[in-house]
């Protein structure tokens, strides 16, 4: 019997933060080198500093001593310091060093709503010029370290947080002024791949689950609220125009789309993720009734056959869509062949959908290739590429991570281009947001007006 390499969800969760094989070799490499005396120094130092001083003296020490380099009031800090740039690992590891440095206050300053605005400050010192020259040789080579790590994906995920944490108040309304990098904070399942690298301590993997739950949470209150507007309006019109109450005019004033959708492709992306999206079925009740009928499925090949029924059955005829159609056929054909004969069973079904996400959205980071995903939203447009894809999480919620993680490469990716760029991007992300909290949150259906 052929033997089947298992993608185990769980574990991709850890292993999609990782970046190059470069950055790879060398977080190995730190985790197997035991803390040397100077570095313990320095993480001891952050941690009795950030319990006695004020953030902003704390901030003041970071550009003292990383991004200066230059006289620090505290002498066996700074000579440690100089023993780290001197050392044989540190154009590898000093990345590591130095973001771990970061969130000893960072982390701190997320437990405390009052001290959050302080996060952005410290993380926009590396983008600062250097105070003053750098006469020595170890100085100059500290500030190109420090420049270095600006390019890393430790600083990329330093920068995503900032953007989540900054004042965006004015968001919606500067969307089409802003990079795709900015909208960040509106996408909570984005945060876990997006905010966390190889070397992320569990206090900060702790915070970053504790802001996505709170994003998640208000995002599914603004949606809930926003229907329950939506219905009091439909039902004042209804009945003439005749008024709800005094409350009417506050709520119209406060409950505004919350999305960066248009109020026409929300209503239709509301009603089609969580009413019957072919005219008899909600998505979870086809996704329940097709795994109950493939319960019995005689081999691996004749489920792979009615897993393509499943997928396209809803979808036109148009020439477009038969070209994408017909592609996913031959790939489901060809997938995992060795196994037609055999029956399924969860890691086969974890593998297939882990492996139709990936031909459907994007391979991986290191394989940007994204056309058939482009493809679909140029034929089916944004909801019903999404619902595809929502199709596929149903039958198997495992790869809901999975799926996370290929948007996360995409986003990451484009966040520094214009929205106005990647409209496409934007709307999809949107749309995404909508089929999870209707699916999978507390937005309830039964709102849907």
């Amino acid at each position: 019997m052929p033997q089947l390499s298992v993608s185990n969800p769980l574990l991709s969760r850890k292993q999609m933060v990782l970046g190059s094989s470069t950055g790879m070799d060398s977080w190995a490499n730190y985790r197997r080198r035991p803390t040397g005396h100077a570095e313990q120094l320095l993480y001891d130092h952050w941690l009795n500093r950030v319990q006695l001083e004020a953030p902003e003296e704390i901030i003041d020490r970071f550009r003292t001593l990383f991004i200066d380099g230059l006289d620090y009031p505290d002498k066996p800090i700074r000579r440690a310091l100089v023993s780290i740039v001197n050392s044989g690992y540190a154009e590898r590891q000093f990345k590591f060093i130095l973001n771990r440095s970061c969130y000893i206050p960072i982390n701190r300053w997320l437990m405390q709503p009052s001290l959050r605005d302080y996060v952005p400050q410290l993380v926009s010192l590396f983008e600062t010029t250097p105070r003053g020259i750098a006469h020595t040789r170890t100085n100059r080579y500290l500030r190109e370290l420090v420049q270095q790590f600006a390019t890393t994906e430790q600083y990329a995920a330093l920068r995503r947080l900032r953007q989540i944490i900054e004042d965006t108040a004015d968001e919606k309304a500067a969307y089409e002024a802003s990079t795709l990098g900015r909208l960040i904070r509106r996408y909570p399942y984005l945060y876990e791949y997006s905010l966390l690298t190889v070397d992320s301590t569990d206090s900060h993997k702790q915070n970053v689950r504790l802001m996505q739950e709170s994003a998640q949470k208000q995002l599914e209150t603004d949606l809930s609220q926003y229907l329950v507007y939506r219905n009091l309006r439909a039902r004042r019109e209804d009945v003439g125009g005749v008024p709800l109450g005094a409350d009417e005019a506050r709520w119209q004033r406060s409950l505004k789309n919350p999305t960066l959708l248009s109020d026409r492709q929300l209503d239709d992306a509301l009603q089609h993720f969580s009413g019957k999206f072919d005219g008899a079925h909600t998505y979870r009740d086809y996704a329940t009734q097709f795994l109950t009928y493939t319960r019995e499925t005689r081999s691996y090949s004749a489920f792979k056959q009615e897993l393509y029924a499943y997928l396209t059955d809803s979808l036109d005829a148009s020439c477009g869509v038969q070209r994408i159609s017909s592609r996913l056929n031959d790939f489901l054909k060809s997938l995992y062949s060795e196994w037609d004969e055999q029956r399924l069973h969860d890691s086969l079904m974890v593998n297939t959908c882990q492996k139709m996400l990936n031909f459907l959205v994007v391979e991986g980071p290191r394989s940007l290739e994204h056309a058939n995903f482009l493809e679909l939203l140029v034929h089916l447009g944004n909801t019903l590429t999404i619902g595809l894809l929502l199709k596929i999480v149903l039958l198997c919620r495992k790869v809901k991570p999975w799926l996370e993680r290929r948007f996360a490469i995409l986003f990451n990716h484009y966040e520094a281009h214009a929205c106005n760029d990647v409209t496409w991007l934007v709307e999809s992300l949107e749309h995404l947001n909508i089929a999870f909290c209707t699916n999978f949150g507390d937005v309830k259906p039964m709102l849907v007006y």
